[in-house]
């Protein structure tokens, strides 16, 4: 007797469950590739160029999710449901990258391979990113999206922290190859999981397999390019979307530029181990994400999120400017600890208390489509940090990115000041059911 198959439409903790095990496997390959790879890198004696090259590369797929969510809501394969072709395929397609890694074994100095190894194995996680976001636009119900989107940043938060710390300790007992292995066996039994689930009742678990498109989604499928492209177009050139974009790029230059500052800190002035490097890094995450769930929250609605977002740019400067008074400082454990602790905490709660802002500005008949590109252009942010980091050498050493930052994070504070961005404390129904198509809850920065 063949077992009925989970339908995600007919539970709701199924649904929650599924949700918040996607989001956590989303995050393996974000721990991976933007803590674990560089604090290796930087303990097999990699400079800040070498890990600002392979960081760069590695961030890049995160600027092209807009061309992910126009090609998925374009092309999709119905029989199988609208999401689960895609997150099932973009899940393969990372394990299988993640076992040729191990297979192939690149060494530290490798940095074009290990660049192109982050590059395609983020690619993947970036489409799985968006399919994901889509899954949870079609199947959730209204009264349950607040305890979702929860689970869905929590679960991307403690991925990141556990596959940072479990990642960095493998490789430093057991080699890189192990923990390339470990991520894709995480990432498969989650890929297992998907398989087994519907979206809604009489389709197919595989292409090969009895069954059909649900009606419903055969009724809201389209595929006009052109009305997208237009009305994207003219929303992202108002003023005011305009003046958002530049704070965008700054929110992302601290993350590109902190991510690979943290590694090369830890190991050439604390002279602490990678796996020391990591097990920080993931614990900090894990905090941050606690964070970002309850401080990030009751801030955005206690001061609204202009003030906490104009009080995270303060933090930002504060932090930025003591890290860059205090070089010599930088070889005491407690004050790298509370750095790291402090950027990455940060970091979540600034893109917390400033995303509906993006969902603002967003029109109604394209808010998919132009929250993405928003997120994308932040994500691009994170690529220019971290290319800025790898001309570190030229521009006077660590110490002058931390100035780097402050600047950067002057501009985006006096654009907060200054521009009237919308103050409004609500999102229409119909605006909130779209706008999660194109949401990112937090890496990466995945």
């Amino acid at each position: 007797m063949t077992r009925r198959a989970w339908i995600l439409v007919d539970d709701r903790r199924l649904r929650l469950f599924t949700l918040f095990m996607l989001y956590v496997a989303q995050g393996v390959p974000l721990g991976l590739f933007w803590f674990a790879i560089p604090a290796w890198m930087a303990a097999n004696g990699a400079d800040a160029a070498d890990v600002g090259y392979v960081l760069g590369l590695t961030a890049l797929p995160w600027t092209l999710k807009l061309v992910n969510g126009f090609i998925m809501d374009r092309y999709t394969f119905l029989a199988m449901g609208r999401r689960r072709i895609w997150i099932i395929g973009a899940q393969t397609v990372m394990i299988l990258l993640l076992v040729v890694c191990a297979l192939a074994q690149p060494a530290a100095e490798d940095l074009v391979l290990l660049g192109i190894t982050g590059f395609v194995v983020n690619m993947a996680t970036a489409f799985q990113d968006v399919a994901v976001d889509g899954l949870a636009v079609d199947i959730m119900e209204e009264d349950e999206r607040a305890r979702a989107s929860g689970m869905m940043f929590g679960g991307q938060s403690i991925g990141i922290a556990l596959s940072t710390a479990l990642s960095g300790m493998a490789m430093a007992r057991f080699g890189p190859s192990a923990a390339y292995l470990l991520s894709a066996g995480f990432i498969g039994a989650v890929t297992l999981h998907v398989v087994n689930l519907r979206e809604r009742p009489g389709e197919r678990g595989l292409p090969w397999t009895a069954g059909e498109a649900h009606p419903r989604n055969r009724e809201i499928h389209v595929g006009a390019w052109w009305p997208i492209l237009k009305s994207t177009f003219v929303s992202m050139v108002k003023p005011v979307s305009l003046f958002w974009i530049p704070v965008l790029l700054v929110r992302g230059l601290h993350y590109g530029v902190f991510a690979g500052v943290t590694p090369l800190i830890g190991t050439g002035q604390v002279g602490w181990t990678e796996e020391q490097v990591t097990g920080l890094m993931g614990a900090a995450q894990f905090v941050a994400g606690l964070a970002g769930l309850t401080i990030g929250g009751w801030a955005g609605d206690r001061f609204g999120t202009k003030k906490s977002g104009i009080v995270m740019f303060l933090a930002f400067l504060a932090l930025s400017a003591w890290m860059w008074i205090g070089v010599a400082r930088w070889g005491s454990p407690i004050t790298y600890t509370a750095f790291v602790y402090a950027w990455v905490s940060f970091d979540i709660l600034i893109t917390v208390v400033t995303l509906p802002i993006s969902m603002r500005l967003c029109d109604p008949r394209v808010a998919a489509t132009q929250f993405t590109l928003y997120m994308a252009t932040s994500n691009f942010g994170i690529t220019l940090g971290a290319w800025l980091l790898g001309m570190s050498d030229g521009l006077g050493g660590l110490p002058m990115m931390f100035v780097a930052v402050f600047g950067v994070h002057l501009v985006g504070l006096g654009l907060m000041l200054v521009v009237p961005f919308p103050q409004r404390n609500e999102v229409s129904g119909h605006v909130a059911d779209r706008l999660a198509e194109g949401v990112e809850p937090v890496p990466v920065r995945n």
